[in-house]
């Protein structure tokens, strides 16, 4: 009784199943479900598979029904393809691998993070910054006491920072720094006192390394940020201003140098002037110290904010200077200015701008961000365990479960320069290092990365540099994991290579069986013309390819100047030697002889030629002239006549004057004839019932 009841909850399942997603063909007894196809089907029109159905209509139908052949020969050839093996061929194995390395990288880093970063940069790229700082040097690989002995030094300056002029500061911090430097041409540079050291001018996103950029947005004008770290060292950062951002600008400008001592009096001198009407080019070209812009009237080219002093930023988004308007003059450590600004941008929409950012964030901070999260949700995900900051025991004096030691004793400094190898029998410690998933890696596996991976690095403490690199052979072989399992972790990344794959071995298959095949079989191909030739008719316009129109023999001569050869002589002559049939080459020297040698400075002032034209592809004869005669015509310097010799009836094309068409005919015989034996050898059967009933 229990098995009865089991069996028949069974068939209940199966029948539910088959009715909910019927079978809708069978290839090779293989059954492919009506949700599959209609995934497809829909893909192939751009239709939304959650779009309710609609009206069915002749067309709606036929579009099903011609996708339903479509499909079958598609899955049939599919079948046969991994019958023969050709998932397995290295070439198409390479392509995919090319293809899914591609496709790979957006699965492998943290899509939401990526979105917030690109809509991070779009909203801070409304502003222009004003700023300047001061840097303590401390590179990534500095040692812990290092790198300490800088914070101190960087929170020093800050404290000092708030109530001290900043760019004093500045100049007394990169005295100190260039007279501890060991460089004899860099302690010279001590004395060179910069009234503005430090100033960073104007900047927006991506203009700054990440951290400091990141630093300088969230600051008020007027504020000193505390040590801020990059890859370089400590920044001290004062924000002096934040201007409305406005792209890419054009001014035209008259600048009067500081070095003037009349300056000021010489810019306003050349602003009354504008004042009264004078052209704004006259008074730049008369009076501007910039000899390279002087001359065209004082036009700048097109500049980012970044690249213009700041003055010229806050003349228009601080005080609203408007296209075509002038500038009182201004001052700025330069000299004294005037200027008239002529273009800018605006802010476009976020979407237009994300191809820009992204391809700004192919390195740097920002670029890693996205992956080192996924990185750090991988290790999650896929239980990642770091036995070199594991303890064997609870014990608090208990040794780490592995360690680097062994790796540690192959390197020398050598390795900052690119050179590092071993042997591996060095290395017996094959503890494992770390574990992701399944997955296990020690030293050996380690070393080898190194010297697989060569770098030239800035020499620095070894312990520091080892650490570094073992934390990106870690990174490297989490994502390598992860890259791993993408197709079972993401369908539609699985689906997405599936469908690469089989266009991959289809067109494989096309080529071996059809393609190739018809470029082989030369006797089949002409027992094919030789078939279906008779069978073309002039009067059906889909066989048309297959014919020649009426074409016409013409002999064209060309008179190249008529200060040659009057036209007079010369239609004599070409008619005389039409009359008697003469050859081309006889006409031509006839009307030679009869060039002036006196008044003829042409290289070649007769030619000849023989064309064979057709009606509806050629421009040499008119509708009236498709009859032999002689048809003469006039160019730019001198004449030519058309000699209509022969006009010839539409016929059938041969095998090598249409050979394209024939070919693409054959290759389709081919294939039809390929795809009913497909479907006779895969035993295909098609369920029209679950056809009929479809509907979208």
């Amino acid at each position: 009784m229990f098995f009865m009841l089991v069996l028949s909850a069974t068939m209940l399942c199966a029948s539910a199943q088959t009715t909910n997603d019927p079978v809708i063909f069978e290839i090779g007894g293989k059954p492919i479900y009506k949700s599959q196809f209609m995934k497809d089907f829909l893909k192939s029109i751009g239709q939304d598979p959650a779009a309710s159905p609609t009206a069915c209509t002749y067309e709606k139908r036929k579009a099903l029904e011609d996708y339903v052949q479509l499909y079958v020969n598609f899955q049939s050839k599919l079948a046969d393809a991994y019958a023969m093996g050709l998932d397995t061929v290295s070439s198409l194995c390479d392509e995919l691998g090319v293809y899914r390395k591609e496709l790979a990288a957006p699965y492998l880093i943290d899509s939401a993070t990526m979105q917030g970063l690109l809509r991070e940069a779009y909203e801070r790229n409304h502003y222009a910054l004003h700023a300047a700082h001061i840097l303590v040097p401390c590179p990534e690989t500095a040692t812990p006491a290092d790198t300490m002995k800088a914070y101190n030094h960087a929170v020093e300056l800050y404290q000092k920072a708030l109530t001290m002029d900043f760019y004093k500061l500045a100049q007394q911090e990169m005295y100190d720094q260039r007279v501890k430097d060991q460089d004899p041409l860099v302690r010279e540079k001590a004395t060179q006192v910069n009234p503005y050291e430090g100033e960073l001018g104007c900047f927006t996103v991506f203009d700054m390394v990440y951290p400091f950029e990141t630093a300088a947005y969230s600051m008020k004008p007027g504020e000193v940020s505390g040590p801020v770290r990059s890859r370089y060292g400590y920044h001290i950062i004062k924000l002096f201003d934040r201007y409305v951002y406005f792209g890419k600008s054009q001014f035209a400008h008259i600048w009067i140098a500081e070095k003037d001592p009349n300056a000021r009096g010489k810019a306003f001198a050349a602003y009354k002037l504008l004042q009264e009407g004078e052209d704004f080019g006259l008074v730049a070209r008369n009076n501007s110290d910039d000899n390279s812009t002087s001359k065209t009237g004082g036009v700048m080219p097109e500049l980012a904010c970044n690249q213009l002093p700041v003055e010229y930023v806050e003349v228009v988004a601080k005080k609203g200077l408007k296209v075509g308007e002038v500038s009182e003059p201004f001052h700025t450590r330069y000299g004294w200015h005037i200027v008239k600004l002529l273009k800018k941008d605006s802010m476009p929409d976020f979407e237009s701008m994300v191809p820009y950012y992204k391809s700004r964030m192919t390195r740097g901070e920002r670029s890693t961000k996205p992956q080192h999260i996924f990185v750090a949700q991988c290790k999650e995900k896929y239980n990642f365990v770091d036995y070199t900051k594991v303890k064997a025991s609870k014990k608090k004096k208990a040794p780490y479960m592995a360690s680097l030691e062994q790796v540690r004793s192959l390197i020398t400094d050598t390795i900052f320069s690119g050179r590092f190898s071993y042997d591996s029998n060095q290395i017996t410690d094959m503890r494992p290092l770390f574990r992701i998933g399944d997955r296990q890696y020690n030293s050996r596996q380690f070393a080898r990365y190194l010297r697989m991976n060569k770098k030239i690095h800035r020499p620095c403490d070894l312990d520091v540099y080892l650490n570094e690199r073992y934390m990106e052979f870690v990174d490297a072989k989490v994502l390598e994991y992860a890259d791993s399992r993408l197709e079972q972790d993401n369908p539609e990344f699985g689906e997405l290579i599936n469908e690469y794959r089989h266009g991959l071995m289809i067109f494989a298959y096309n080529d071996k069986a059809v393609w190739s095949q018809s470029l082989k079989d030369s006797a089949g191909f002409k027992a094919f013309y030789d078939r279906v030739s008779p069978q073309h008719s002039y009067d059906d316009t889909n066989d048309a390819v297959y014919f020649w129109n009426h074409r016409a023999r013409v002999a064209v001569v060309t008179i190249d100047d008529s200060a040659c050869l009057k036209p007079s002589k010369a239609e004599k002559i070409v008619r005389k030697g039409v009359e008697k049939g003469w050859s081309l080459n006889s006409i031509k020297d006839a009307l030679l002889d009869k060039v002036s040698k006196k008044k003829c400075t042409a290289e070649e002032p007769v030619t000849v030629e023989l064309q064979l034209v057709e009606v509806g592809n050629q421009n040499l004869l008119t509708n009236n002239e498709w009859s032999k005669g002689i048809y003469p015509r006039s160019t730019e310097k001198g004449y030519r006549y058309l000699i209509v010799e022969q006009v010839l009836q539409p016929e059938l094309k041969t095998l090598e004057e249409a050979r394209g068409f024939y070919l693409d005919a054959y290759q389709n015989y081919l294939e039809a004839k390929n795809n009913a034996a497909l479907r006779e050898k895969y035993n295909v059967k098609i369920h029209q019932d679950v056809i009929d009933e479809i509907t979208y």
